[in-house]
C-alpha cells in the first residue's frame, strides 16, 4: 500500500464514526488533564459498543470458572470496610480495608452506576468492583505509574480495550509532556505485562468469599510475586 493510501485508509464503516467519537472525547479529555473518574467511565461505557469488548467475553469463555461467574452474574455485596477491619491483619480483607480507608477510596464509585444487561456490561461492572483488590493482590500502587502497570496486568490476562486505551493515553501524555519519565512508564508496562502473563486468571476469583485468607496465600496460589513499589514509584 502506498503511503498516500495508507494515510487516508479508514478501516471503520461510516456507521461506526459516532461511537468512535464517544471514545475519543473522554480520551482527549484525559490528555488535556482531566484526572477524575468521569472520562474513564465515559470511555468504558463507549467501548462496550465496540467489537473489542466482545473479544474479552470470548477470551474469558475459555475459562470454566469465568464462564460460571458470567452466567451467574456474580456481584458481591458492597464492601463494608469497618467489618473487614475485624479480620486478622495479614488477611486480604483487613489489608484491603485499611488501604481503602487510608486513601479515602470506595469500590462502589467504580461500578454502582453501571447497568448490567449483557456479558460485556457484567464483566465491566465486576472489574470495577474488584479493581482496588487487584491493586492489593498485585502490589501495584495507585500512583500514575502503578495504575498503568495494573492496566498492563489486565491486558495480559484478557484483551481489555479500556486497558489498551489507558495505556495508549499515558504513552502519548508522557511522550509529549514529560518525556524524561518514559523509561519508567515503559518499565511499569513491561512489569505489569510480565506479571499478568505468569499469573493464574484473577477475574473468576470470588475474593469476597475468602476475606480471611492471608494476602500472601492468595498471591502464592495465583502465582503472583508482588511488585516492588520502588520499581514503579516516581
Amino acid at each position: 500500500m502506498k503511503l498516500t493510501n495508507l494515510l487516508s485508509f479508514n478501516p471503520f464503516p461510516k456507521t461506526a464514526t459516532p461511537q468512535l467519537l464517544k471514545v475519543a472525547k473522554p480520551f482527549f479529555a484525559m490528555l488535556a488533564g482531566d484526572q477524575t473518574l468521569k472520562p474513564v467511565k465515559e470511555m468504558a461505557t463507549a467501548l462496550t459498543q465496540m467489537p473489542a469488548s466482545e473479544l474479552v467475553v470470548k477470551h474469558l469463555q475459555n475459562n470454566p470458572a469465568a464462564v460460571a461467574m458470567i452466567e451467574e452474574r456474580y456481584m458481591a455485596k458492597p464492601h463494608n470496610l469497618d467489618e473487614l477491619l475485624q479480620y486478622p491483619e495479614e488477611s486480604l480483607g483487613h489489608i484491603y480495608a485499611s488501604t481503602m480507608k487510608a486513601k479515602g477510596f470506595s469500590a462502589e464509585d467504580l461500578y454502582t452506576t453501571a447497568s448490567i444487561h449483557s456479558d460485556v456490561s457484567y464483566i465491566n461492572a465486576r472489574i470495577g468492583q474488584t479493581h482496588d483488590l487487584w491493586h492489593i493482590i498485585t502490589g501495584f500502587d495507585t500512583s500514575d505509574l502503578g495504575e498503568i502497570g495494573l492496566q498492563a496486568f489486565y491486558l495480559a490476562q484478557f484483551p481489555d480495550p479500556l486497558a489498551t486505551m489507558l495505556i495508549a493515553n499515558s504513552l502519548i501524555a508522557v511522550t509529549l509532556l514529560i518525556p524524561e519519565e518514559l523509561p519508567k512508564l515503559l518499565q511499569a508496562i513491561a512489569k505489569g505485562w510480565e506479571m499478568g502473563s505468569k499469573a493464574k486468571p484473577l477475574f473468576p476469583q470470588k475474593w469476597e468469599e475468602n476475606w480471611e485468607k492471608p494476602l500472601t496465600e492468595w498471591q502464592t496460589e495465583l502465582n503472583i510475586q508482588s511488585v516492588a513499589f520502588s520499581i514503579i514509584n516516581y
